[in-house]
């Protein structure tokens, strides 16, 4: 059984891929056309509602998952938030990954509480009546440099303390039990197994 997510991102789509083993995760890509969905909600829940339907209507009715994840940093009053993807653009121009958890170290220079948390709001989109939304988050600090080198976007940065690593230093088994988005992901799993028949996605 094929799941479209909704994302251009091909890191998230490997994740979700080993998180969902029993379905074939594809991307707009593989159906031939370009994702470009604006995120104007104000919570992460609310973009994920707003890609899953965007997709719908591009995917044949066809079931239809997607997420909005982001990093939320208690001394930034929970920034950078659901601007996550796009952190530091008011500075003018597109950041990379790096440039990103960079800027976030500067404005945390100084600052000596560091909890953070990842959070997944994913969403399984049956019909614009039927959908079911799974959020869950993973709580940890904000290192005080980079490391590790698996991962994408600010995983290098996101330190948690019952491991000692952060989150690019993780395997990518370990990632998608503890991450945000494996835990969200693995609720969908279970619903799935649970009334995947009876929602004719099996």
């Amino acid at each position: 059984m094929d799941l479209i997510l909704a994302t251009g991102n091909s890191h998230k789509r490997d994740e979700f891929q080993a998180i969902l083993p029993d379905y074939r995760i594809l991307t707009p890509h593989d159906l031939g056309t370009s994702f470009n969905c604006e995120e104007t909600g104000e919570s992460f829940c609310e973009n994920s509602l707003i890609k899953a339907a965007f997709l719908h209507t591009h995917a044949g009715g066809r079931p239809v998952i997607a997420d909005d994840s982001g990093l939320c940093v208690r001394a930034l009053e929970g920034a950078p938030g659901v601007r996550s993807a796009r952190y530091g653009e008011e500075e003018g121009k597109s950041l990379s990954s790096k440039e990103k958890y960079e800027l976030l170290l500067k404005n945390l220079k100084g600052i000596t509480d560091r909890e953070a948390a990842f959070v997944c709001s994913l969403v399984l989109y049956i019909n614009e009546y039927r959908y079911f939304i799974f959020q869950e988050s993973c709580r940890g600090l904000i290192a005080e440099g980079p490391m590790g080198s698996g991962g994408f976007g600010y995983d290098p940065v996101f330190l948690i303390p019952e491991t000692g690593k952060t989150m690019a230093e993780l395997s990518e088994e370990e990632k998608n039990r503890i991450s945000h988005r494996g835990r969200a992901g693995a609720a969908l799993r279970n619903f799935l197994h649970s009334h995947g028949a009876e929602l004719g996605v099996v």
